[in-house]
């Protein structure tokens, strides 16, 4: 959510700036805007198309520069207009990008409308563009050192200023962003992906920091407890980013390629696991044997799909591991009282591990006096996992498509791996079971192949239900979490609206719902609630409804009136859900194809939610 470039150099970075911000469109974006230094005044582009027709309007005003910033804004305060858009000026003398949210915009409005500021947009970030310029006193380091002393929220901000040619300030508090540093110039970007080609020694900034770019100079000041600043040395890293999305390939858009490459993801997510004969707690870092064997409870917390995760993790931690646990959505958890236990395993779980929610409940949970923390994440050098103990990577890649797929189902062989880990420690995995889970781990990669090969099928539901305005999805057990990504990903990439429930919940309400114009997705495996779920599906044809039920072999459930079924190839056990998710992704996937929406960048989603 929300991109940031900037940069200081001897030649034109106007084409570095653009390039920039196309590698961090997967994120999503409603306006885009690049400002640059050039002939003693402050110019811009800005635009609410996409980044190509910024850079065809960069290119139309002639900008060219060796000073200026870039972005691409996902809307908040303010609607998507070119007026709302970044970078926002003020006085013609200072030019600001921001990532975040300023909680006290509306005071600091007042307060410079007062003194003579006039606001051309709706948005917060306007606001520091005048406290910068009412600040300014010849030392634009300084001035947003001191504006940063006012400013109450979450933000990334780079800034520069018409009569400081040659200088970029930046400033991060609960938002990311990064100094690069490259040979005679210098850079700024909200993720690493930003400046790949450009430059890998690249420093994370802290929260607090503000950072100073020049000419082959970079100075950077950490805010104390007592709010004055303190020159600092952060560590330089070389960090080498993915250039970029790969190409599509054969496929229509990333969401498909990246269904696609689930098998592969996986594969490289269980590394070097098909060479062992046992699970080492140290797969999560030094000394986790030792914490594992203390903890007494789980804590998951997650936002959207990886939620989803954390919920289906719920069910192995407790059945296998033996060690309660519980899921909170990472918005809520901090604005409750709860009950903390030093005892606690922390758990969080990120695609991007820049979450702003998620991040925050860790601090959270952190504050609390719950020091024992692991993420499940799939960037090495993102903030949650600079921020939490332990760690393990997923390897599936960058993902592109708004909608996550590839994301998910590695972070639940991830979360897998962390319930044998805990069994084991625990004194709950003996080696027989600990070998046959080896074995299902290793085979995972070929099992969701073979669910793949159901696409033709799939895409006869899709031309169904792109007809449908609503549907429900089903489960049972472990694999209601499963039902509950299905409906996310049809509603967010469809646009139906879509619910899902325990199936034993249809009698207390959404059986109400049940026409034959609402169809009824059925998460249907080979397991011990399948009589059961028989029974809520009866419950649904009485009611006139149409089934579309993903079933194991030997469920004996079977197509007919009323009642289409795709055979999964084979039954996998508590590992059941990873090969259930994928017919679920490709139904709204080719359903969302069918309607014609923008699969890959769904209307008011951000890839990166980096605000709360």
């Amino acid at each position: 959510m929300c991109g940031i470039v900037g940069a200081v150099s001897t030649r034109n970075i106007v084409p570095i700036l653009i390039e920039g911000l196309k590698r961090l469109e997967y994120r999503g974006y409603d306006s885009c805007g690049v400002a640059v230094h050039q002939s003693g005044e402050l110019k811009r582009a800005r635009s609410t198309a996409r980044v190509a027709q910024l850079e065809a309007s960069a290119a139309e005003s002639q900008l060219d520069a060796g000073t200026g910033i870039a972005h691409t804004r996902w809307a908040t305060h303010g609607a998507p207009e070119v007026h709302n858009a970044h970078p926002h000026f003020s006085r013609n003398r200072v030019a600001v990008v921001h990532n975040g949210i300023i909680e006290n915009h509306d005071e600091l409005r007042a307060e410079l409308q007062k003194r003579g500021y006039e606001f051309s947009s709706q948005t917060d970030t306007e606001v520091i563009a005048h406290l910068v310029d009412h600040l300014y006193d010849g030392d634009l380091f300084d001035a947003v050192q001191r504006a940063t002393q006012r400013l109450k929220g979450a933000y990334a901000i780079a800034v520069f200023c018409r009569d400081e040619p040659q200088r970029v300030v930046g400033a991060r508090e609960g938002s990311p962003l990064i100094l690069g540093i490259g040979k005679g110039e210098n850079f700024l970007a909200s993720d690493a992906m930003a400046l790949a080609g450009v430059t890998d020694q690249i420093v994370y900034l802290e929260e607090g920091d503000v950072v100073d770019i020049q000419l082959g100079k970079t100075w950077i000041a950490a805010r104390q407890a007592d709010g004055r600043f303190k020159d600092v040395q952060r560590e330089v890293r070389t960090v080498v980013a993915h250039s970029g999305a790969a190409e599509l390939g054969p496929y229509r858009h990333y969401m498909q390629k990246e269904i696609f490459e689930q098998p592969r993801a996986i594969a490289d997510t269980l590394g070097d696991l098909g060479e062992t004969t046992g699970i080492a707690p140290e797969l999560f870092g030094d000394g986790a044997f030792r914490v594992f064997r203390e903890v007494e409870q789980v804590l998951i917390l997650a936002c959207g799909t990886s939620y989803y995760s954390g919920s289906t993790a719920k069910y192995w931690l407790e059945a296998i591991a033996g060690i309660p646990t519980s899921v909170e959505i990472a918005s809520e958890y901090r604005y409750r009282d709860s009950v903390p236990n030093p005892k606690t395993l922390v758990v969080t779980i990120s695609q991007s591990g820049e979450t702003a929610d998620t991040l925050a409940a860790l601090k959270h949970a952190r504050s609390l006096g719950m020091e024992h923390t692991l993420t499940i994440c799939n960037v090495a050098t993102s903030a949650m996992v600079r921020e939490c103990r332990f760690a393990y990577i997923t390897r599936a890649g960058v993902e592109v498509g708004v909608a996550s797929t590839k994301a998910f189902t590695t972070q639940l062989v991830g979360l897998f791996l962390l319930t044998l880990a805990l069994a084991q420690t625990r004194g709950r995995l003996d080696d027989a079971e600990e070998h046959e889970h080896l074995k299902a781990l290793r085979h995972l990669p070929v099992a969701v192949q073979a669910v793949l090969a159901l696409e033709p099928q799939i895409i006869a539901w899709a031309e169904d239900f792109a007809r449908k305005e609503n549907a429900l999805f089903l489960g049972r057990g472990l694999h209601y979490p499963i039902a509950l990504e299905g409906a996310l990903k049809l509603k967010e990439i469809s646009y139906i609206h879509a619910e899902a429930y325990p199936a034993g919940e249809l009698k207390h309400g959404p059986l109400a719902l049940v026409t034959s114009a609402m169809p009824v997705v059925t998460v249907a495996p080979n397991d011990a609630l399948v009589d059961k779920l028989k029974s809520n599906m009866q419950e649904v044809r009485a009611r006139g409804g149409e089934l579309f039920v993903t079933a194991d072999e030997g469920t004996r459930i079977d197509s007919g009136p009323g009642v289409r079924v795709i055979r999964m190839p084979e039954h996998y056990g508590v590992l059941s859900p990873i090969l259930h998710v994928v017919p679920l992704q490709l139904l709204a996937y080719h359903t969302a194809c069918a309607r014609g929406t923008d699969v890959d960048k769904p209307r008011n989603l951000a890839k990166s939610v980096t605000v709360e």
